[in-house]
């Protein structure tokens, strides 16, 4: 499954698609009155990329679906580039994050919790977006709702401008990583068909012929104890992967509040 890039559409055009619905509405030049909507044209392609993956999420599949030509949807999006960043955009405004005079939880590790809740929920909706790089994000109304609500958490935290964006940095990349990988995970079982349980199976002369626990004694250790059965050797079960989530966002969350 090859890994796809957000942020690659030109920089000018790509801003006012991404934010079109805060700027004043134009004027249409004198024509043949539009038969779709843009966010029509998003919210088919999410569908697809829902659906079938983020490669079915094409130009011409986009078109298919809503009835229309290929260069007739051109006119709504101009390119590929642009159409991935607005349907990252789209979903990335699905996590109900509040604004600055919405309601909140009082306590900024619920805060956090949220946006941990939000984000990982969203993933799992949208699995494709584990295929998605976005080192070069869109920078729309989503990626800055984000931004803005764990800044803002930091702040009310009391931490200094300059440590509030490093923390609010580190949550985001723990968070958004992790839930990206469960993602992922999700995919790959689904296009293989097979259980990540049913493959590890199939390795399990790995243990008895192969593995020295003198080379490996710390794995070992691990085993012997039963504290994380074959988690111990990366073979983790969903569960052992949701406790290491829990435990490194929760010992994350304490380091930051050591540094107020």
């Amino acid at each position: 499954m090859t890994v796809q890039h957000s942020g690659g559409g030109p920089a000018a055009r790509t801003l006012a698609l991404l934010w079109r619905k805060t700027q004043p509405a134009q004027e249409r030049a004198r024509g043949r009155k539009p038969t779709l909507q843009l966010d029509t044209v998003v919210d088919t392609a999410v569908a697809l990329a829902d659906e079938r993956g983020i490669a079915a999420a094409s130009m011409g599949n986009v078109a298919k679906a809503l009835g229309v030509g290929t260069m007739t949807l051109y006119t709504y999006v101009p390119s590929k580039e642009e159409l991935l960043d607005l349907m990252i955009d789209q979903v990335l405004l699905e996590r109900r994050l509040p604004g600055p005079a919405d309601e909140r939880p009082a306590d900024w590790r619920a805060q956090v919790e949220l946006y941990s809740d939000e984000t990982r929920a969203m993933y799992s909706r949208h699995p494709w977006l584990g295929r998605v790089s976005t080192i070069r994000p869109p920078v729309g109304p989503g990626m800055l709702a984000a931004r803005e609500y764990l800044l803002s958490t930091m702040f009310a935290l009391g931490l200094p401008a300059a440590r509030a964006n490093l923390a609010a940095l580190a949550i985001a990349t723990y968070v958004d990583s992790a839930a990206g990988g469960a993602a992922e995970s999700d995919l790959i079982e689904r296009s293989t068909g097979q259980t990540h349980d049913a493959w590890w199976h199939e390795r399990g002369d790995l243990w008895e012929n192969y593995f020295d626990v003198d080379r490996y004694p710390s794995m070992t250790a691990v085993w012997n104890d039963g504290a994380g059965g074959g988690a111990a050797y990366g073979d983790g079960t969903r569960e052992v992967t949701a406790d290491a989530y829990r435990f490194g966002l929760d010992h994350l969350l304490d380091g930051i509040a050591a540094g107020t």
